[in-house]
């Protein structure tokens, strides 16, 4: 090695031979380094990995899986390798309240429905935003943020609101999954290009002096391009169609649950073997007229909640995020940031309601996928690797170390003997083998520090927290927000 020289103005900025032997001699003075690194790194076939060599028994045990407070869900979804986790949650939420309302036993929307229009909307918005922003330089700020998603598939619960008004819903039978709603990327990939080829052709036609006029006219030719993508890549969504459903029938209660003198095959076959339980028929109905006779819910009725304790954005103010509309003339996205306490208090109060709730969070972090746990008491990474992790709620927002990228379901939740949760329970979209069936549980701790917004309904919201929806939203920039839409 070289010499340990520091009289080098350069040198004291570089890694110096000296420097790295001390670091050497103190990490194998400690006999627990050599365990930590044994377990997680020896070779590919016996380590553990990070994760699992992290894991804490104690933490394990002190997350039972049962909640004073749980409803009764239909079965786990799967957005496989896409970025739809929001309208998977958002969906979610909404099948609870039909299903239970028309006592099905089972039901999913389609989301790649939903995926469709998103697709449709983002890339309008985008030409959109090219057209507002014509005389700004590629190398903006501005530009950059614009021209950065484009039409990926992230989003928020607002983005979710905005397309079902203006399109509706359908049940998944009319609708259903494709290859490219399955794994995204490619589909997304050349949209996205062709959508900047067309931001492209329409800023240097503004250079040649075209009038907006013509650009518009342009920019309407580029959208019947984008439609054929999403057709061919998607399929083109239906105008109409049947829907057919069975019920639990009218002897069945609330849960489901039959009458104990009553048994299956009495009461759901004829003698014939006929299924004979009460049926729900549409003919020919279209996606708006479905949704609203069959959601018992207003999805216009409820506020995104946010809690993100940083300076710039004090509690008791509702924020606006410029350039974070999906869906150009429903407008961008809003958040009323509240403390701690207002938002958990407010997620509590919906479960005891009975209706799930939409949350976003980081998801990465002190988690366990396979095991399905989120808690830093059971990924005890600070004991691994010998370093304590200090940062707070605020500070890990400040600096993009936990911004949400993630949306799943709350739908349940554990009070203590002083009516304080001290655990949550989780739906998730990523199929019924991650974590325990498809569902994970959240400590107390877990869901303070992590989770970054609640959708949250106007009735459980306290009197405060109804008077900030009166008033004018604060502008922020998209690189300043509260939080980050999820993939």
């Amino acid at each position: 090695m070289a010499n340990d020289d520091t009289t080098n103005p350069t040198d004291q900025k570089a890694l110096r031979p000296g420097q790295l032997r001390e670091f050497s001699r103190r990490f194998n003075a400690d006999r627990a380094n050599a365990v930590a690194a044994n377990a997680v790194a020896a070779n590919a076939a016996t380590s553990a990995g990070v994760l699992k060599a992290a894991t804490d028994y104690h933490g394990v045990r002190a997350l039972p899986r049962d909640f004073s407070i749980e409803l009764k869900q239909g079965s786990i979804t799967n957005q496989e390798r896409s970025g739809r986790c929001w309208m998977f949650a958002s969906l979610n939420t909404l099948r609870y309240e039909l299903m239970h309302r028309w006592k099905l036993e089972d039901f999913e929307f389609s989301e790649s429905y939903l995926f469709f229009w998103d697709a449709v909307e983002k890339s309008n918005t985008y030409l959109e935003n090219v057209l507002a922003t014509l005389d700004e330089p590629t190398d903006s700020r501005v530009f950059e943020i614009i021209n950065d998603t484009v039409a990926d598939d992230g989003g928020w619960w607002q983005m979710f609101v905005a397309l079902v008004n203006k399109y509706g819903l359908v049940p998944k039978s009319a609708y259903p999954e494709s290859a490219n709603s399955r794994n995204s990327d490619a589909f997304k990939q050349y949209l996205n290009t062709k959508l900047r080829e067309f931001a492209a052709d329409l800023r240097d036609r503004h250079a040649a002096g075209e009038s907006l006029d013509a650009l518009r006219a342009a920019k309407t030719e580029d959208m019947a391009t984008v439609y054929r993508i999403c057709c061919i890549a998607l399929g083109e969504p239906p105008e109409r169609f049947d829907f057919l459903a069975r019920t639990k029938g009218e002897d069945d209660d609330a849960d489901g649950k039959k009458d104990a003198d009553k048994t299956t095959d009495a009461k759901d076959t004829g003698e014939d073997g006929r299924d004979d339980r009460p049926q729900i028929r549409e003919y020919g109905i279209t996606p708006l007229e479905f949704m609203h006779k069959y959601v018992p819910v207003d999805v216009n009725d409820a506020v995104t909640l946010c809690n993100a304790p940083m300076a710039r954005t004090p509690f008791g103010k509702r924020y606006r995020i410029k350039w974070t509309a999906n869906v150009a003339e429903a407008g961008d996205m809003e958040f009323v940031n509240v403390p701690l306490d207002v938002f958990r208090k407010a997620a509590v109060d919906q479960l005891s309601a009975g209706h799930p709730i939409w949350f976003a969070c980081d998801c990465m972090q002190f988690s366990l996928r396979d095991a399905g746990i989120f808690d830093r008491d059971t990924v005890r990474v600070d004991q691994l690797f010998g370093t304590e992790f200090t940062f707070d709620k605020a500070q890990s927002l400040e600096y993009w170390d936990c911004a949400s990228n993630h949306a799943m379901t709350l739908t349940g939740v554990n009070l203590d003997a002083d009516g304080k949760p001290n655990r949550w329970k989780v739906e998730n979209s990523w199929g019924k083998d991650a974590g325990k069936d498809g569902y994970y549980v959240a400590s107390a701790d877990w869901f303070d520090r992590f989770v970054t917004e609640l959708i949250i309904r106007k009735e459980y919201l306290d009197e405060a927290t109804k008077a900030i929806l009166k008033t004018e939203p604060v502008d922020i920039e998209p690189w300043q927000p509260l939080t980050r839409r999820c993939d």
